[in-house]
């Protein structure tokens, strides 16, 4: 059954004259079941390194098959990446076509009301509150993070430096991504402030050319190249450029537009075929050498055109926004991605303390439906008790609010 494009493409209502100017509305339906999608991959991705640890030696056969499923998860953070692009670029591009003009000041209040809480408390927790838990329980603490990188969103390059050592306290090892977010949030708009409308198509393909020429330098097989390839600014960037790309070619009616709308359902089954077959076999696909240098632009592009067939193609099979459950989990998603360490460190303790056998196939699985239902428990908590505070003021400093 064709879904309707009226409902998958983003819903914008444009700005009424009045004493009060009204803020303009867009809202893209079936983004919020992408990102609980993204962060549920990568959430399975840390439970294969900690909760299904356990059955590497005692179910070797059920461990190799959940590894090859589970075990390229982290490319949910690729998928961020690309969906930050996108989004943050489209709402500056109709904040610069309502208003005349992007307001860098109030969009960095947004950006700070928005990440800043919840990533302070996580830094405070990491550094702080997760070495008193340890303490308490008799662990040694063994801390290897720089808290000066976290608190001024370097921790990408801390995290490259020490690699492939992580931070003691696995909360710190996520706030990487949140970092690279930061840095892209501090120059896009001042970048998009200053090229008129009609040269941003010059500037994005620009940007990844020289993520592609950067990430060159760096196809070694060793851990050092990895983590540069990795955890880089500039190695990782092509993904929000290239995110950027894609929502200023729907920004406006054009070729590209008309063919993402009326996409043909074969043409959608192949984007989906792609994206398991180079998710699957990343490793086997973009080996060390010229393939690994165009890995993070060529996965980023088969994700970048999922958001558009999910947000545009009147053809799709079915959308995101449908899934009510997986939709209404998706406006938590930052919240679960920072904090979902803390539910699975919390089902090992559970378990422990129950004396549960780790090793047995159901134990592992049933902690992980464990480790989940705490880290949704503990974000929608962190959202409505913490951030959401933040979150009021937040529309006051926007020209553009979600419908």
């Amino acid at each position: 059954m064709q879904s309707s494009v009226l409902a998958a493409q983003p819903k914008i209502a444009p700005m009424k004259q009045s004493a009060a100017p009204a803020k303009a509305k867009i809202f893209f339906p079936n983004l919020d079941g992408l990102r609980f999608v993204s962060f549920f991959v990568v959430f399975l991705y840390h439970s294969l390194l900690s909760i299904l640890s356990y059955l590497k030696d005692a179910s070797p056969q059920v461990y190799k098959v959940v590894e090859f499923l589970f075990r390229n998860g982290n490319l949910g953070v690729n998928f961020f990446f690309v969906l930050s692009g996108f989004l943050i670029t489209y709402l500056l591009i109709k904040e610069k076509e309502f208003t005349g003009r992007i307001h860098v000041p109030n969009f960095y209040v947004r950006r700070i009301l928005r990440i800043w809480p919840l990533y302070y408390m996580c830094v405070v927790v990491g550094f702080i509150g997760f070495g008193l838990l340890k303490k308490m329980s008799g662990e040694p603490i063994m801390e290897n993070a720089n808290p000066w990188y976290y608190i001024f969103f370097g921790a990408n390059f801390d995290i490259m430096h020490t690699w492939p050592e992580k931070p003691d306290a696995l909360l710190l090892s996520v706030l990487w991504s949140v970092a690279v977010e930061e840095q892209f949030y501090l120059t896009w708009p001042l970048i998009l402030s200053l090229v008129p409308l009609k040269k941003f198509r010059y500037v994005f393909p620009t940007i990844m050319a020289l993520s592609l020429i950067f990430r060159s330098f760096y196809t070694g097989g060793d851990d050092h190249d990895f983590a540069v390839r990795y955890f880089h600014t500039f190695s990782v960037i092509g993904d929000m450029a290239l995110g950027g790309l894609f929502a200023y070619l729907v920004s406006y009616e054009n070729k590209f537009k008309t063919f993402i709308t009326n996409m043909h359902r074969s043409l959608i089954v192949m984007i989906y075929v792609l994206t398991l077959v180079f998710t699957l076999f990343k490793d086997q696909i973009f080996v060390p050498g010229i393939p690994v240098i165009f890995e993070r632009i060529v996965i980023a592009a088969l994700f970048g055109l999922i958001i558009l067939e999910q947000n545009y193609a009147r053809n799709s099979f079915y959308k995101m926004g449908k899934l009510k459950l997986i939709s209404s989990l998706g406006i938590f998603t930052y919240g679960l991605y920072c904090l979902h360490f803390l539910g699975l460190y919390f089902a090992i303790k559970l378990m422990n303390i129950m004396h549960l056998n780790g090793s047995l196939n159901a134990v592992a699985f049933s902690m992980i439906v464990v480790a989940l239902l705490l880290s949704v428990g503990i974000s929608l908590m962190s959202y409505h008790f913490y951030e959401k505070w933040f979150l009021k003021l937040k529309d006051k400093f926007a020209f553009i609010v979600k419908k």
